[in-house]
């Protein structure tokens, strides 16, 4: 019963988007990042840019480089989101040369990183909490690393970082996922046969929230060496811990003298990691699609979503903050 009544209220949000009033706004492109958060994050913001705003919305399928990429090269998408900055040295030069304008910080909290093993592991050999205790024992945590996909920021860190941990050395061996999917599998894989797991995953995400892990000590973090674990081809890579990472959305700067009631929305647009978490860990339990995810946050949430908006885009939007 509430598949299909998510079902219907997806059908009538897609038949309403069929028929807007005159735009008020232009076309618009926005990315919509391969992890789950930013499907959500893509989800909402396209809704109300569409039902509030009156814009022609394309959503670009990327990932965090190739996109940062097309719009040093292109000036498109008009607006890239989800960035988390903190593996991404290729942002503030962009920022800088006056390409890219940073307006939110998407998730409010900011976003975890790190490595991680699953609670019933650290459970049964504490010493594995510790970086130290895992390359001493590489077998208890299965001999392997579960790394990120190409494309990913973190995948350049984490290659810089086996490099500086000597993954080599102790026989550890590294596993590069093909997806993000594939990635959040192996760990519900490790969790329904309680066998060892060690890898990179973040917050917030519905995996972590639905499979309880303990982040790995991995040392202080060190911002000198972190500089240059996120570059490719780093020359001498350091040992160092993720930071909080500040995720945010940027704007290019055309767009946001083109759209500003647009870009008044988007530096709104932000959710705390309980919110986000919360969303995910619906959209997982329930196998619901991004549009579900979207209604679902929606109707979950309507005093922060209305906050967001203009009055005039609150108005319009009033049938779905019921």
């Amino acid at each position: 019963m509430m598949k299909a009544s998510l079902f219907v209220t997806s059908a009538v949000l897609a038949t309403i988007a069929t028929a807007q009033t005159a735009a008020a706004c232009g076309e618009v492109t926005i990315t919509e990042m391969n992890w789950a958060s930013a499907g959500i994050v893509t989800g909402v913001s396209k809704f109300l840019m569409e039902q509030g705003y009156g814009c022609t919305v394309t959503v670009v399928p990327s990932n965090t480089v190739p996109a940062l990429a097309s719009v040093a090269e292109t000036g498109k998408p008009d607006i890239v989101t989800e960035l988390w900055l903190n593996s991404l040295p290729e942002y503030k030069p962009l920022e800088e040369a006056g390409k890219v304008k940073t307006v939110a910080h998407v998730l409010s909290d900011g976003g975890v990183e790190g490595w991680w093993i699953p609670d019933y592991l650290a459970a049964e050999h504490p010493e594995l909490t510790k970086i130290d205790g895992i390359l001493a024992h590489p077998d208890m945590v299965g001999g392997v690393f579960n790394n990120c996909p190409e494309g990913w920021g973190c995948r350049v860190a984490n290659d810089n970082l086996k490099v500086a941990y000597d993954f080599a050395g102790h026989g550890m061996t590294v596993f590069d996922h093909g997806s993000g999917e594939t990635l959040a599998a192996s760990i519900a894989s490790a969790y329904a046969d309680k066998k060892p797991w060690f890898g990179y995953y973040w917050a917030p995400t519905a995996v972590l929230g639905k499979y309880p892990m303990v982040k790995v000590d991995v040392g202080p973090y060190d911002a000198e060496a972190h500089v240059c674990t996120q570059t490719v081809g780093c020359a001498n890579p350091q040992k160092s811990d993720f930071p909080s990472a500040e995720v945010v959305t940027a704007v290019t700067t055309d767009f946001a003298a083109r759209e500003p009631a647009v870009v008044d929305l988007m530096s709104k647009v932000a959710f705390t990691n309980q919110q986000m978490g919360e969303v995910l860990a619906w959209q997982e339990e329930n196998k619901a699609s991004i549009d579900e995810s979207v209604v679902h946050f929606l109707m979950t949430y309507p005093d922060v979503w209305t906050a967001w908006v203009s009055p005039e885009a609150k108005e319009k939007l009033a049938a779905f903050a019921q």
